[in-house]
């Protein structure tokens, strides 16, 4: 029998690099004054909710959002969050990077990160947090803090696509998404859902 509860995927708000575009994989970038408003704006949502477990990105903003949002002070951080290492990318934007290589079509999803992660490894590192997340003797939902594309791997992994699909989930900063059951299947339930009505960055 499939476990009960579901499980929360919130992405953090607003940083400088989201809103510029920039892939901000392993820098420890921090939410913006705009972030940190979205980050209490999905209280509305998250204070009351009853989670048996939270589980963080150990950066700082992940971490953050989780503690204006009112959902923690002390979560539990795991490296199986951490975001997609973008190795020689990082800190770039695709609009510079299909520029200076003469590629208009040029995406990390089908081009890769030379010196980071592939999509795959990426899906091997989020699936332990996503058997722990499933435990059928955790007493609640669980929330996870996390970050984009990490987040959008993890959810195709979830319903049991290839790590790739995950460039057709779209993920806005300071978004909900939920996962969970229909009957037995492993099935996503809501999606990128806005912690309220404002502008949302899409990068």
């Amino acid at each position: 029998m499939a476990p009960k509860h579901d499980i929360w995927l919130i992405r953090h708000g607003e940083t400088e690099w989201s809103a510029s575009g920039q892939h901000t994989g392993r820098t420890d970038v921090s939410l913006t004054a705009e972030g940190q408003r979205q980050a209490r704006a999905l209280g509305s949502r998250v204070q009351e909710h009853h989670f048996a477990l939270t589980l963080s990105s150990p950066l700082s903003r992940a971490v953050e959002t989780c503690r204006l949002s009112g959902v923690s002070d002390d979560p539990e951080l795991t490296d199986g969050l951490l975001e997609w290492d973008y190795g020689e990318v990082e800190g770039r934007t695709t609009r510079d990077i299909r520029r200076e290589r003469g590629d208009p079509s040029w995406t990390i999803w089908k081009n890769g990160t030379p010196g980071g992660e592939t999509p795959e490894a990426v899906a091997q590192r989020v699936r332990p947090v996503i058997e722990r997340a499933a435990d059928p003797k955790l007493d609640g939902d669980v929330a996870l803090f996390a970050h984009g594309h990490v987040l959008r791997i993890l959810a195709a992994t979830w319903a049991g696509l290839p790590a790739e699909a995950g460039q057709v989930l779209a993920l806005t900063t300071a978004s909900i998404s939920v996962l969970g059951y229909e009957h037995e299947t492993r099935v996503i339930k809501e999606w990128n859902e806005p912690s309220d009505l404002v502008r949302q960055s899409d990068s």
